[in-house]
């Protein structure tokens, strides 16, 4: 015989499966040109945010540039040339470098060794 804990979970898992909304997939062939324009428009928005980081801001502004003037600039270049500011911007190293996490490495190495063979 069956739980009434059990047969309460099943009725419920019925009901949330008969009300959830049913999800039909469409398919349907998309031109090149709306491929193309949705990657640019990507490179375009990645540019723009690069832009509006605030070290870059405050590099810019140091420079005497107007970080409103850039973003107009930005609007204004062609998708050949927002594709290659984006290209480089993803292809720049994110984070720190790697040397000073080599010598935390050795550091933590020493540490360790100088502890296993003190006792």
């Amino acid at each position: 015989m069956k739980s009434v804990w059990g047969r309460t979970l099943c009725r419920l898992l019925m009901v949330l499966m008969i009300w959830s909304p049913m999800q039909l997939a469409q398919a349907g062939m998309i031109g090149t040109d709306q491929v193309a324009s949705v990657a640019s428009q990507a490179d375009r928005v990645t540019v723009l945010q690069f832009v509006g980081r605030a070290e870059v801001t405050s590099q810019l502004q140091s420079l005497g540039v107007d970080p409103a003037t850039v973003k107009d600039r930005v609007a204004a270049m062609t998708d050949q040339e927002v594709q290659s500011v984006a290209g480089k911007i993803q292809s720049m190293p994110a984070g720190a470098d790697s040397t000073g996490v080599v010598i935390l490495l050795l550091v933590v190495a020493v540490v360790v060794w100088w502890v296993w063979f003190r006792r």
